[in-house]
């Protein structure tokens, strides 16, 4: 049977206009056991959709690994290295994952306590909730009632030493049933959005590029962003955004000089476009909550002028400018009806793009309420390629 992609199902509340290319269920294949050719196809279909949904399908964690290293086969070590917190206990990681002891590439992430599963006898897991990140957080009353918000909308990445991983794969095996959530974007502009409980929610990077106003294109297209050193830690003391879009800059993070050792060489520095290999498209890809300082680049010879922001180029050091400039390019691009949150049924499997989309957690579990899911990605063999010059011809 050859492989056949469909349309996944959105819901009523996306753009379908936004969404023609993006995301595909795929069918007549097993991503535990593909030939060379359907590999190809997998990842061809992969690069031109971003995400890709597999129904109903029984995978080792051998086989997550090792689908996962198909796209990048010089990879070995899991996107925040095998160690994954920087050996610090205080990273918000921290409490979300668990390794597989006998493939350490694959962690487990949900919720509740777990007994029994793949080498591990017990294991405590946190779904991670706005509750404990947010500056803010939605009232008892309203949790209650369903209402919840985004928690960190981010890729995959340690953002320092290690390069973004190209893959991820989400794999659900206990998945807890109840009504939909309300998300609330609690930011002034009344935006909300009707979400399965515990969705993974997907924003497009090429869609988050492409219906930004001229200006914006011309200052993403001249841009890098540098991330704090164990970002993760840096943050964990401070609160972010009701959106999760973004960290409020109250002097709270962790200071450099605080942080676990840190060399100036393995910094992270990163375009925020970064080329599809597959397609040649940008894809606007920034974790902004790890954002520290940008850069930008002057305008090229023979360039407009009239319009341009930062014509001349700049180096952003204030915090707060970083964030804010961030947040101004990046909160069109998680519009409700742009937002693809994902309804998961048990034995799905899906593979997404994660130089390509933007996603977050979302939600809220009960105790009582036991998921399972293995999560894979591994740091990549080499960095994400930016705009060339034609690119910057173009846009700038």
């Amino acid at each position: 049977m050859a492989i056949e992609l469909v349309p996944i199902p959105l819901p009523p509340s996306a753009d379908t206009s936004k969404f023609v290319d993006f995301g595909r269920e795929v069918k007549g294949v097993n991503p535990g056991v593909l030939t060379p050719g359907e590999f190809k196809e997998v990842q061809d279909a992969l690069y031109k959709h971003d995400v890709l949904l597999f129904r109903n399908v029984t995978l080792t964690a051998e086989q997550q690994y090792a689908l996962v290293k198909a796209f990048d086969p010089k990879s070995e070590a899991y996107g925040h290295g095998n160690n994954k917190t920087g050996e610090n206990k205080k990273s918000i990681l921290h409490p979300d994952l668990r390794t597989i002891p006998r493939q350490p590439q694959v962690q487990v992430i949900g919720n509740g306590t777990i007994y029994n599963h793949e080498g591990l006898a017990e294991a405590t897991l946190k779904h991670p909730s706005h509750t404990t990140f947010h500056k803010s957080r939605v009232s008892d009353e309203d949790e209650a009632k369903g209402i919840t918000r985004f928690y960190r909308w981010h890729q995959d990445a340690a953002l320092y030493d290690l390069a973004p991983p190209k893959v991820t794969a989400l794999y659900g095996i206990s998945v807890p049933q109840g009504p939909h959530q309300m998300c609330r974007y609690d930011d002034g502009t009344g935006d909300e959005l009707s979400v399965p409980l515990g969705t993974t929610a997907f924003v497009s990077g090429k869609t988050m590029f492409d219906i930004l106003p001229p200006e914006l294109k011309s200052l993403a297209v001249r841009s890098k962003v540098k991330f704090a050193p164990h970002c993760f830690v840096w943050m964990a003391p401070a609160h972010a955004h009701s959106t999760g879009l973004k960290m409020e800059t109250e002097g709270l993070e962790l200071p450099w000089d605080e942080l676990p050792p840190w060399e100036e060489s393995k910094i992270v520095v990163l375009p925020v476009l970064w080329k599809n290999p597959g397609t040649g498209n940008l894809h606007f890809e920034v974790a902004p909550c790890g954002a520290a300082e940008l850069f930008i680049d002057a305008l090229p010879p023979g360039a407009k002028r009239e319009g341009a922001l930062y014509p001349d180029g700049a180096h952003i050091t204030d915090l707060k400018e970083t964030r804010e400039l961030l947040y101004k390019i990046q909160r069109p691009g998680i519009a409700p009806n742009l937002v693809y949150p994902h309804d998961w049924r048990e034995k799905d499997l899906v593979l997404f793009h994660n130089r390509g989309v933007t996603h977050t957690v979302v939600g809220a579990f009960k105790k009582d309420q036991i998921r399972t899911f293995h999560q894979c990605n591994l740091a990549a063999s080499d960095f994400p390629t930016g705009p060339n010059e034609d690119d910057v011809k173009k846009w700038a």
